[in-house]
């Protein structure tokens, strides 16, 4: 049985690799703040077509983001419960460091 104490919060590194990325996080930047179709992500970050939909699909596939169909476009739009939860992960790492007395961190080196 792992205590609360000793039991190991981490942040999904792959999600994290992927909002690590200057234009993928610009983007989900931008659709926090509306649902916006390639053509409009395109003319808001100056990427390429083809780049922006590769990292598009990076972020679909990770879930970040959902797509809406509409007529010859794509609409993309955010999903806020991916990153509220990647937020809480890391929220939950700074309260266990903000808990945790320095003599408990210290662990005596081999």
């Amino acid at each position: 049985m792992t205590s609360a104490k000793t039991e190991l919060i981490t942040p999904d590194a792959d999600l994290v690799r992927v909002l690590a990325d200057p234009l993928r996080l610009r983007i989900v930047t931008l659709l926090a703040h509306e649902t916006l179709c390639t053509t409009h992500l395109v003319a808001e970050t100056g990427a390429r077509q083809t780049n922006l939909s590769n990292h598009l699909r990076v972020l679909r596939e990770a879930g970040v983001v959902e797509t809406e169909p509409c007529g010859r476009f794509t609409y993309y739009r955010l999903r806020p419960d991916v990153l509220t939860a990647i937020a809480g992960a890391f929220t939950a790492l700074a309260e266990t460091a903000r808990t945790t007395t320095a003599t408990d961190r210290k662990r005596p080196c081999p």
